[in-house]
């Protein structure tokens, strides 16, 4: 069954690549601290301003300055902290690099585990299986893992069900396979290259 998800996956989604804008390592790591409870379009939208900036000039910018500039992704107020805290540790600690350490990039303010896959899997090339709403959502639809596990154990079935070789570009595809067609709410279901698996009830 894997095979055959990876083989639709790879039809409907044939090259996969992070949708956030980047060319700075930091950056990568501040977009997908951004993306939490928001789109990569808009994330998209307020870097181009944002990143304009060095890590110096974030780490020192007035909270309100920062906060106006990426007010378009939500929760400002508390991701205009995590800015410059990140800023600050990284240039105190790693002269600004993002550095090869889950421990350390993982207890930054505002990443956390999901967003550390994230960032490994496409800097370090680290086999990582992210697992976001949309990975979620189209994990138990399709009946992969169960309807009450949680984010971790989700991820771990994953891990088990697919080969290691997959885990990166699968992490993708179900990202934009969730986002495009096995939406959360009006799911175009005619696209669906699973539409003769019975799907699980949708998540809310």
């Amino acid at each position: 069954m894997n095979r055959d998800i990876l083989r639709k996956l790879d039809i409907l989604v044939p090259n996969p690549s992070c949708p956030l804008n980047y060319e700075k390592d930091y950056e990568l790591l501040l977009a997908v601290m951004l993306s939490a409870q928001t789109t990569d379009d808009r994330v998209n939208e307020v870097t181009k301003e944002l990143f304009k900036y060095n890590l110096e000039q974030l780490a020192n910018m007035d909270s309100e300055t920062i906060m106006h500039i990426i007010k378009p992704v939500g929760t400002q107020k508390r991701k205009s902290e995590y800015i410059k805290k990140i800023a600050a540790r990284l240039l105190e600690d790693y002269n600004g690099r993002v550095p090869h350490d889950r421990e350390y990039v993982e207890n930054l303010p505002g990443v956390g585990h999901k967003t550390c896959n994230v960032v490994f899997s496409e800097l370090f090339n680290e086999p990582t299986l992210a697992v976001d709403t949309h990975v979620e959502r189209v994990s138990k639809r399709l009946g992969l893992v169960k309807q009450n596990d949680d984010v971790i154990e989700v991820e771990e079935k994953l891990m088990k069900f697919f080969p290691k070789e997959s885990w990166a570009k699968v992490h993708v595809q179900l990202v934009l396979f969730g986002r495009y067609v096995c939406k959360a709410k009006k799911p175009n279901c005619d696209e669906c290259p699973f539409k003769n698996v019975e799907c699980k009830k949708p998540l809310d």
